[in-house]
This record gives C-alpha cells, structure tokens and sequence, in this order.
C-alpha cells in the first residue's frame, strides 16, 4: 500500500531537519575570495651620460657628488646573471642573479620575474600577475615597479642568502650554479612546466662577472644610488661604461613628482641619456 504524506507530516519533518542543523551547525560552503593584488614599491632609474658624469679613471666627477651629497667612497660589487646560452630563463620573464658585495658576509641569490607595464597601466600588470600567483598572500617575493625613461616594468623578487667572508669573492661558476639550483623558488621551477626551471638553469652559464661600483647619496630626501657598471663591447675589443642613477619609494606620488624633478635636474646639468638602461641585457647578452 502506498501511503501519503500529510502536509502536517512534510511540516514535521522539516522542522526536525531544521533542528538538525541548528544543533550540528552545518553550513553552506564559504566562498574563497582571490587574493589580493600586490603592494608594490617604486625604483625611479635614469641613465646618465658617462662622458659627462665620469673622469678619465670612470670614478665619478666632484660636482656630481656635491648634487648628490655624496660623501663616501664607492662600494664595490661582483654581479652575475645565470641563463642558458639562448635565454631561455630571461625569454620566459626571468632574471637570476648572484652576486657579492665586497662589505657584506653573504653571497645574495635574486630570482625576478619581469611584467611589462602597457600605457602605464600598473593595475593591469598586477592582475596578470595575480593569475598567475604573485599576489599579496605570497610574501616570498617583493613586488616593484622599476619607473625609466620610456617604460615602466613590475617585477617580483625572491631574495635568497648564503654565508661567506667579507671580500671580492664568488664561488666557481659550478659553486654558484649549484646554489641557484638547490634554493630554486617553486615558481620559477614551474614556469612552462613542472621542473621547468631547474632544467633550464642546469643548463645555464655565468654571464658577467661585473665589477661594480656604488655611490650612495640623497636626492629631496630619498637615498639615492649611482652605480658604475663596466659592461665589455659586442666584439671584446674594449669596455662601455653604464653609469645608472635611482631612488626607491613605497608611494606611487612620491615617485611621480620627485621623478619629474629628478629628470630636469638632469636635464639642465647635461647629464641625462634619454633612454631607458638595458644593462642586465647587455650583460646576458655580451657573456
């Protein structure tokens, strides 16, 4: 016999369920919310004619000190770039650096991948960037606008250490190559593929080493960093000296409007090349 439910009974039952659920406190599914974009800071860089700003040894002129309240010698720095013989790494958005400064105990290890800022669209960037998991949440990496002449590049930088002594020392390129590879982030292991990244820089060699040079001052309040970079000509047969000066800042205006008055500062002394640095590429380039 098939029996009926009464409406009285359908009552009954949802109010037992009801009760069910209030003393188990079952709940629907909370929604994941995506993680929010990164915070970036600002690196405001300009090139600066060598011919003008350097003397006859490549050490800085005294009136370009005096601009920059320069007061200290130079600190020097070995700098280089691993990347296999058709950059590869560099091609897919990432730079991977090793370098030692001569005061420091540490050998500092620099994964960075690159986003292009299209039209000065810095949100944009940092959405794409977001998809592909360089978010607020990850504090692995250190999100930056680097602010040129022409164009502006976000990138994301992952900072690794290794103990050494004080000096001008880098470890074999085998040394330093092992290094890379054994503190390799996830993400740039998973770039293309799974395992992508140490493949890549397994078959990657030393670009560089650089010896450089780094004047610090201040420009309106902001430390301030001019760097000597000796980077060898296409064909070996001398040296083309970039000289690069920047300041960083956590907040866009500050970097807007000191940018501006940095660059006709420039400008007026004769100093500045209206040009972007390409000087990472050079140096992948040249070695």
């Amino acid at each position: 016999m098939q029996l009926k439910m009464t409406k009285m009974g359908r009552t009954f039952i949802t109010a037992a369920l009801s009760a069910v659920l209030l003393v188990t406190g079952w709940q629907s599914p909370a929604k994941v919310e995506a993680a929010a974009n990164a915070v970036p800071s600002y690196e405001v860089k300009f090139l600066l004619s060598n011919n003008t700003v350097l003397k006859q040894d490549f050490t800085l002129k005294n009136e370009v000190k005096e601009a920059f309240q320069i007061n200290e010698p130079a600190a020097r720095m070995l700098v280089e770039y691993f990347d296999t013989t058709d950059l590869s790494l560099n091609d897919s958005g990432w730079n991977v650096r090793f370098r030692k400064k001569e005061d420091k105990k540490k050998y500092e290890l620099t994964y960075k991948k690159r986003y292009a800022v299209q039209n000065g669209d810095i949100n944009a960037a940092l959405n794409q960037a977001n998809l592909d998991g360089f978010s607020a949440a990850d504090t692995n990496y250190v999100a930056e606008v680097d602010w040129g002449y022409n164009k502006q590049t976000l990138s994301f930088s992952n900072d690794k250490e290794e103990s050494t002594s004080k000096g001008l020392n880098l470890p074999n390129e085998a040394e330093a190559l092992n290094l890379l590879i054994s503190k390799i982030p996830g993400k740039l292991d998973k770039t293309n593929a799974p395992g992508w990244g140490t493949a890549e820089l397994q078959q990657s060699y030393a670009h560089g080493p650089i010896l450089a040079s780094r004047y610090t001052g201040t420009f309106e309040g902001l430390e301030t960093d001019i760097e000597v970079w000796p980077i060898s000509l296409p064909n070996g047969s001398g040296t083309e000296y970039i000289v690069e000066i920047s300041f960083k800042t956590d907040d866009y205006q500050t970097a807007a409007s000191k940018r501006i008055n940095l660059m006709n500062l420039l400008n007026n002394k004769g100093w500045l090349v209206p040009a972007d640095s390409l000087k990472t590429n050079l140096v992948l380039e040249r070695y």
